[in-house]
């Protein structure tokens, strides 16, 4: 389990990543700071495309930043957002974000921290928000 310290690190730093985000279109700015295991931390916002779907979520950000730095596994997460950066709701990962999160943390132990700020936050682990997930264990050869 996360430690207070570390939530409030996690915090911060998303935060920090709102000032980061592209969004000409919804104006909605995400902000996703990652611990892996090691203890390093991965930062991400979200970028938008005029086409849409090219678009990429601030989760999705940070988790590609760490593979493609040879790191995959992870103990938590923190995404913050709000309309034009203002942190008035939780921000829960999209669907998308939620099956890459299982393809590289253990639903189990994976803890998925929303804030709207540094004593506002609720800790889920990911298998409260993608309950009977499928992953590469369903893929798994016997």
């Amino acid at each position: 389990m996360t430690d207070k310290a570390q939530i409030q690190r996690l915090i911060e730093t998303a935060e920090a990543q709102l000032a980061y985000s592209y969004v000409p279109y919804s104006g909605f700015r995400v902000g996703a700071a990652l611990l892996a295991k090691n203890g390093s931390v991965y930062t991400g916002c979200n970028i938008e495309n005029a086409a849409y779907t090219p678009s990429n979520c601030a989760e999705r950000t940070a988790f590609f930043k760490a593979v493609s730095g040879g790191v995959k596994e992870f103990s938590a997460i923190c995404i913050v957002g709000g309309q034009d950066g203002v942190l008035t709701e939780y921000t829960p990962p999209c669907g998308v974000c939620r099956q890459v999160m299982m393809e590289f943390c253990d639903p189990e132990e994976f803890e998925i921290i929303l804030a709207t700020g540094a004593e506002d936050y609720r800790i889920l682990k990911l298998k409260e928000l993608l309950p009977m997930g499928f992953g590469p264990g369903n893929l798994r050869k016997e």
